[in-house]
């Protein structure tokens, strides 16, 4: 409930411009004063530029005064808060921080990076490539020797595959992907982000037929063999039929599962309904109930031998034959195909991929080029050397620590936009970060720590200096800030306390009784229907006021031969039926008795009997209640089994309501519109039908835009006031602005506004 509250109340202040800047120097001219405080002129220019820059009218004098007045009223608000200090707790300080780690991410990344990355990936899902690859396995973190001994190895594989040995043969002994073993390193056809990003580059830049250079990824080095390339297909839905057969099942159990999945798809040949094959006998439990039908999927998606069926479909209808994969037999039924959308629909989808996409290494290492440059990074290459030499192979164990006491801890290792970053520094962050390694050397472990905290530490010094690198950044922060403190007192000094203090609004709705009239309204009903003879049957029904529920399953209760006694499974089902009665008043409840065939009929009566007596016992009025006796149940002469005439030991139960919306609904069962009905009482204007007849008492029918109408008026009510239990929404909103005007009158009393008028006459003529 709280962040809700938060982003109205910011969006709040996004619409009337009340974001502010940091601290106003003294310096810079103001526009107004709220106590000792300025607002400067260009912070109030940005603000208002921001939100009203667009408008015909934005520079006229009545403009800007208004827009001023606003902006005033807000930061008094927030200059109370930060006087009360509430911007100094710790939950502000934590929710704020939480918004401003959002508000970051735009900036600390290479929009321009993204942006090719975007049209790329985009380009390259035009296209679909059918690859094989061998894999070398090799860490992310590998030492060089290590990695150099892969990188041969991978270049041997290569040299072997372009001297005419088989790729295929090559990756079944030699690949470490364990599929490999069996299907020879084939992948299949793949588009863009489906693979990690060095993968697919290399095998979109590899010519049909040709073998890539060795690509390393995160698994380690590929050789990637381009099989084919061909037109994207776009997307498919389809709908399939299962039945379950893996490979390796008993030979008996393979041929049911065959001969089952043919007798379904000879009975779909004859014209069976789809729907009810796939409900009745697919294996498939997930998609069963809904006719069998997948998620939208393209290339890449789908088990091979699924896909190519599915694809191979020309029209929505057509159906396949049976299909087998590793999960069994399938029979696919295409629904609906569509090609690659437009750049304009794919483009948001395609950020959000690429964002968390191997990808974005490559914006990462663009962005920290860049602001390695505008920080001006400056390392001290001795210092440097001379700190990572003090690697010991307890790095390897993860317990390695250094002597505090050394002197050379106070060098500097390097520097960012002036600020020393120490040996010292570096240390410190080795021993929080160190893990054990299996391999590598600790030579190789203290660089990449090196590495990680210079990266770690451009990001940090980034991320704390864009307040004052980004203008909008730090208007945007601000905004929260000010949101936050806003929505707490506007918590404490308006919306609750107007929802809470019931006096208040009591006294506020007596002072202001007459905002809350009723003007004259007809009590009535009005009846709507697409024919006379659906507007005659509603009349008919319409004096009963008495019309059989819907909306509640009421069970029978079961009785012994011959006994009216409540078993205590009757009294169960009873007990809610007295909840549904007690919560409802309006509805009535008939209850009948019923005998078997060998039966005495009195039984009946009694059995109806004691129902409603154990109601009225649970506290549900007699008045809503009535009781009658059927004797022997019209399904006794049909069944004479025990089970039978057990079934008929009961007393059935049927709900009724005086409300016109059952009886709405039993008119509707055909067709939703047929007719309509409202009673309640009117205002002019609230119903056309109404309006056009003559507002007295009685009974009158009209034609409206192609309808039958029945109109009953009841009564003709006279202006009157409204009681506060009718409008105590619009009461409590009325109450909270009533609030809020008379605190911001207090808080100008208590920091005086004084408008420096040159200073708008100077923006009102820019």
């Amino acid at each position: 409930m709280r962040s809700n509250y938060l982003l109205a109340a910011v969006a709040a202040l996004a619409l009337a411009g009340c974001t502010a800047s940091n601290k106003n120097s003294s310096k810079e001219p103001a526009i107004a004063t709220l106590g000792s405080q300025p607002i400067s002129t260009s912070e109030f220019r940005y603000v208002y530029e921001k939100n009203n820059g667009g408008n015909d009218d934005a520079y006229t004098r009545e403009s800007v005064a208004d827009y001023l007045n606003l902006y005033t009223n807000f930061k008094l608000k927030v200059m109370e808060a930060e006087k009360r200090g509430l911007d100094t707790t710790m939950a502000f300080k934590r929710e704020l921080e939480g918004y401003k780690e959002q508000l970051a991410q735009p900036y600390l990344t290479e929009k321009s990076v993204t942006d090719q990355l975007v049209k790329e990936a985009y380009e390259r899902m035009k296209q679909e490539v059918n690859a094989s690859h061998i894999l070398i396995s090799l860490a992310p973190d590998a030492a060089p020797e290590d990695t150099l001994a892969a990188y041969n190895r991978v270049m041997e594989l290569r040299r072997r595959a372009q001297g005419g040995e088989d790729f295929g043969q090559l990756a079944k002994e030699h690949s470490q992907d364990p599929s490999a073993a069996d299907n020879k390193g084939e992948l299949g056809y793949f588009t863009a982000l489906q693979m990690v990003y060095p993968f697919e580059d290399a095998a979109y830049k590899t010519a049909k037929g040709e073998i890539s250079m060795p690509v390393r990824t995160r698994f380690g080095y590929h050789l990637i063999k381009v099989n084919d390339k061909r037109e994207a297909r776009g997307e498919a839905k389809v709908a399939h039929i299962m039945v379950r057969s893996k490979p390796g099942a008993p030979a008996a159990d393979s041929l049911a599962a065959k001969q089952r999945i043919d007798a379904i798809y000879r009975r779909l040949q004859r014209g069976e309904n789809w729907g009810k094959l796939a409900t009745e006998f697919s294996e498939d439990a997930n998609t069963a109930g809904n006719g069998g039908e997948l998620p939208w999927f393209g290339t890449g998606r789908m088990i091979p031998a699924f896909e190519e069926a599915a694809f191979g479909l020309q029209k929505a209808g057509d159906i396949s034959k049976p299909v087998y994969t590793p999960y069994g037999w399938h029979i696919i039924k295409m629904v609906e195909k569509r090609s690659l959308p437009p750049y304009e629909e794919m483009e948001q989808h395609l950020r959000n991929k690429i964002a968390k996409d191997s990808r974005s290494e490559l914006n990462k290492a663009a962005f920290l080029k860049r602001i390695k440059q505008e920080n001006n990074f400056t390392e001290n290459t001795e210092a440097k050397a001379a700190a990572l030499a003090k690697a010991t192979d307890e790095l390897l164990q993860g317990n390695w620590t250094y002597n505090d006491s050394d002197k050379a801890l106070k060098q500097t290792l390097f520097s960012i936009q002036g600020k020393n970053y120490t040996v010292a520094d570096f240390y410190t962050y080795v021993k929080e970060e160190q893990r054990p390694r299996t391999n590598g050397s600790a030579a190789h472990a203290m660089n990449l720590l090196y590495d990680n905290f210079a990266e770690q530490s451009l990001l940090e010094y980034e991320r704390n200096n864009l307040e004052n690198k980004y203008t909008d950044y730090r208007m945007l922060v601000q905004e929260y800030h000010d949101g936050i403190l806003l929505f707490q007192l506007m918590d404490e000094k308006v919306w609750s306390r107007a929802i809470e203090d019931t006096v208040g609004l009591r006294t506020y709705f007596n002072q202001n009784r007459e905002k809350y009239k009723w003007g004259e309204r007809a009590d009535a009903i009005v009846i709507s229907a697409a024919s006379k003879e659906l507007l005659q049957q509603a009349q008919q029904q319409l004096s009963k006021r008495r019309y059989p529920v819907s909306f509640a399953k009421v069970n029978d209760v079961l009785f012994e031969q011959n006994k009216a006694e409540l078993t205590a499974d009757g009294k169960a089902e009873l007990g809610k039926l007295a909840e549904l009665l007690q919560q409802n008043e309006t509805l009535t409840l008939e209850i009948t008795g019923h005998t078997d065939a060998r039966e005495n009929t009195k039984v009946a009566e009694a059995r109806a009997n004691a129902a409603k007596v154990y109601l009225q016992q649970q506290g549900v009025p007699a008045a809503q209640l009535t009781s009658n006796s059927l004797g022997k149940s019209k399904q006794a002469g049909s069944d004479n089994t025990e089970a039978g005439r057990r079934r008929n030991r009961r007393v059935s139960f049927t709900l009724y309501t005086p409300e016109l919306a059952a009886l709405a609904e039993s008119l509707n069962k055909d067709n939703p519109l047929a007719v309509q009905l409202m009673e309640k009482k009117f205002q002019r204007g609230e119903n056309k039908a109404l309006d056009a007849v003559e507002w007295k008492e009685g009974t009158y029918a009209a034609q409206q835009n192609g309808r039958e109408y029945l109109i009953i008026i009841k009564d003709v009510l006279e202006p009157a006031y409204k009681e506060l239990s009718e409008v105590r929404g619009p009461v409590i909103s009325d109450y909270q602005n009533y609030l809020e005007e008379q605190w911001v009158q207090e808080l100008r009393s208590k920091y005086p506004v004084e408008v420096k008028e040159d200073e708008v006459e100077k923006l009102v003529r820019q």
